[in-house]
């Protein structure tokens, strides 16, 4: 089995860091870029882009709201046009970046409450997924199985890739455990690497009330800034390997 490990990088902004980049980068697969909004900067984006080129790692945007005191977790009632423009600004910014470094980008990721605005509401997300296409039909999107996202990238003929959020809780309906609960971020290693475990040997994962769901991923992310995050994902990584399967970046497993 092949397995994608991605982290969202490059957070900080100007001398501020979140997590050791460049050692995080020699860990994933895949790396989600900030683009800007909620953090990032254009010098730390290109120098996201060279450590990804440099480690053989896919490279990704991740755009997110414009609130940078917030890191783009709080929701802000955007009209559906400004959210599209929104988005293509910060795509379009880093894929010229990666252009002038000689290589592509070759995913999407949302950020937080870009996401999960666009999560909830069906026309949203075509009008996300349509421009999208647009811009480049070969992005692959990085989705919550079963979400509007994943439906509305199909609608649009674009490839997924499925997470598993190896550092948040879900509830019993598969869905992320709001970051305000008791149990929402997991940060204990050892339990990140039994739901490691459990993810890969059985396609499942235990949720916060102690029911088992499926769990159909082709993907794992760990979040920059949860704290240990690097520790967090070299045990994820350690699991991949452990149980043989091979670690590959989003271009070779999205559908």
């Amino acid at each position: 089995m092949k397995i994608d490990l991605n982290s969202d990088m490059g957070e900080g902004f100007g001398p501020y860091r979140l997590c050791d980049d460049e050692a995080m980068m020699k860990l994933v697969s895949s790396a989600n870029i900030a683009c800007g909004f909620h953090g990032g900067d254009p010098d730390t984006m290109g120098r996201m882009v060279r450590l990804a080129k440099l480690n053989g790692v896919g490279i990704g945007a991740h755009p997110g709201l414009p609130d940078r005191p917030g890191f783009g977790r709080r929701e802000i009632p955007f009209p559906a046009d400004e959210l599209r423009q929104q988005m293509l600004y910060q795509l379009g910014a880093l894929m010229a970046i990666a252009k002038a470094e000689g290589v592509t980008v070759s995913h999407i990721s949302f950020h937080a409450a870009m996401g999960n605005m666009v999560n909830r509401d069906p026309v949203l997300a075509d009008l996300m997924m349509d421009a999208i296409a647009t811009v480049d039909a070969d992005l692959i999107v990085f989705v919550t199985h079963g979400s509007e996202i994943q439906q509305a990238a199909r609608r649009a003929r674009l490839k997924t890739l499925a997470l598993f959020l190896a550092d948040r809780a879900y509830d019993a309906e598969g869905r992320l455990v709001a970051r305000g609960l008791a149990g929402a971020v997991i940060k204990d290693e050892a339990a990140v690497r039994a739901r490691v475990r459990q993810f890969l040997l059985e396609g499942t994962v235990e949720t916060i009330d102690g029911a088992v769901i499926a769990m159909p991923a082709r993907s794992i992310l760990v979040h920059s800034d949860t704290p240990g995050a690097l520790e967090l994902a070299g045990i994820v990584r350690g699991e991949i390997e452990a149980t043989g399967a091979a670690l590959a970046p989003a271009a070779e497993l999205a559908d």
